[in-house]
């Protein structure tokens, strides 16, 4: 069955019904007034006693008439696309529904299944990407249960609007923080924000922006399976502005070798691999003594955030850390276990980390993304080109690394001008030494 798609779609005009003044003179009756706007897919116009309506038809190979309303016409109210619709905004959802219609003739999915929710909008969305292999999902559909199901999960994603979209964004921007569920916590316990902590604010606005970017790409993904005959509604949500500023959190020298030297035992050569390499703390638990190539001086990632394999290169310094961890172990051995000789795991590494900040007086205390932004940053601070950090990141390209680096890296206009503004001699000199502070980011 081919049904013209919404794209490709022309305003087929009838002048009996295309505007609210040439239906008024129609007499009331069951049965709609047609307009065919393609072989098999017909629009219909039902005059009633208090405004008329529409009603989408179509056609199947068998012959088989199938019937959906669209919804009210605008002869008593204005056009809006939701509440009623004009002639030619009933052809652009009729032409919807003869797309969804053919599909579930063709047996893409099951006709009676019911209302097409925003929860099984998230529920195919995140099959597809778990077919696809896509990263990031835990974390996805974690957010998505807790910060879209509660409110939306119930609603048929066709009856959505911008209004509601837009006040649920609101709302989730100013709600309390939700803190972590852990062994000893088995609920949430929310914590407040305080409005006049502009930091707080943006923090929670920028998890709002993240949470509408799930729930767009799964209402982006129903439309595109012909779930929903329009997009307008969240297309026309947008996401708060200037949240999302990279705010670098960095060490100093002084404090990477304080944390160094307060770390016990195994755990220190794992954060001296932090820090030589840029490595996440997963990746840095799942390398094996093959992944390091003395002859090259470089370590492989092998599994890495974004999918794809990387190399990274090593310092002389680097090199020796890596060769004495894999002094007389086999290929396949796990370069970095626990004192008890177990592997490391996901939960395993802040509460060493917070204990080691707090002996090396490492304020706010460190984590495994602070030391891989320690890591490009000083890369950043010594003329590293941006596209050579992002390799060792193991950025896709460079975006990122500029979005949080660029302005680290040795300013070619700041030294212009101070090369060539002239010294003045209006600032007088002083005695006084400024007391460095210890975040640098």
């Amino acid at each position: 069955m081919n049904v013209m798609g919404p794209q490709m779609a022309r305003t087929v005009r009838n002048q009996k019904i295309d505007t609210r003044s040439a239906r008024t003179k129609l007499t009331e009756r069951r049965e709609p007034y047609w307009t065919v706007l393609s072989t098999g897919c017909a629009l219909g116009y039902r005059r009633g006693a208090k405004g008329g309506t529409w009603i989408a038809r179509l056609r199947d190979d068998d012959g088989k008439q199938h019937y959906e309303a669209i919804g009210a016409a605008d002869d008593a109210l204005g056009a809006d696309g939701f509440n009623a619709f004009s002639f030619q905004q009933a052809q652009e959802r009729a032409r919807g529904v003869f797309a969804r219609k053919a599909r579930e003739l063709a047996g893409e999915f099951a006709p009676d299944d019911g209302p097409y929710t925003v929860a099984k909008a998230l529920d195919a969305y995140f099959s597809e990407r778990e077919r696809r292999g896509s990263k990031g999902l835990a974390k996805d559909r974690a957010a998505a249960n807790v910060r879209i199901l509660p409110e939306l999960c119930n609603i048929e994603i066709g009856k959505l609007t911008t209004k509601r979209l837009r006040d649920w964004h609101a709302r989730l921007a100013a709600a309390p923080r939700l803190a972590r569920v852990g062994r000893l916590t088995k609920s949430r316990n929310a914590r407040a924000v305080d409005p006049g902590d502009g930091d707080a604010v943006r923090a929670r606005r920028s998890t709002a922006n993240r949470t509408l970017t799930i729930l767009k790409a799964a209402l982006n993904h129903a439309f595109h399976e012909g779930r929903v005959t329009s997009d307008e509604s969240w297309r026309r949500v947008k996401p708060f502005r200037g949240v999302d500023a990279p705010v670098v959190r960095f060490l100093s020298e002084d404090e990477c070798r304080r944390l160094v030297n307060s770390c016990e035992g195994v755990f220190r050569d794992l954060v001296r691999a932090a820090l030589l390499t840029g490595c996440r703390y997963g990746e840095l638990i799942r390398m094996r003594t093959s992944d390091f190539g003395f002859d090259a001086g470089t370590i492989t990632v092998r599994e890495s955030k974004a999918g794809k394999p990387r190399h990274v290169a090593l310092t002389d310094e680097g090199r020796q850390l890596f060769t004495t961890l894999t002094a007389g172990k086999l290929a396949r051995d796990l370069v970095f276990l626990r004192h008890d000789s177990r592997p490391w795991a996901a939960s395993h590494q802040q509460r060493p980390l917070n204990a080691a900040s707090k002996r090396a007086k490492v304020e706010p205390v460190a984590t495994f993304h602070i030391l891989r932004h320690t890591y490009a940053s000083s890369l950043a601070m010594r003329g590293v080109p941006m596209g050579v950090i992002a390799a060792q990141l193991g950025h896709a390209d460079t975006r990122m690394t500029e979005k949080h680096y660029a302005h680290l890296s040795p300013n070619y206009i700041a030294d212009t001008v101070r090369a060539a503004l002239p010294k003045f001699g209006i600032v007088e000199p002083t005695t006084v030494i400024p007391i460095r502070p210890e975040w640098v980011g």
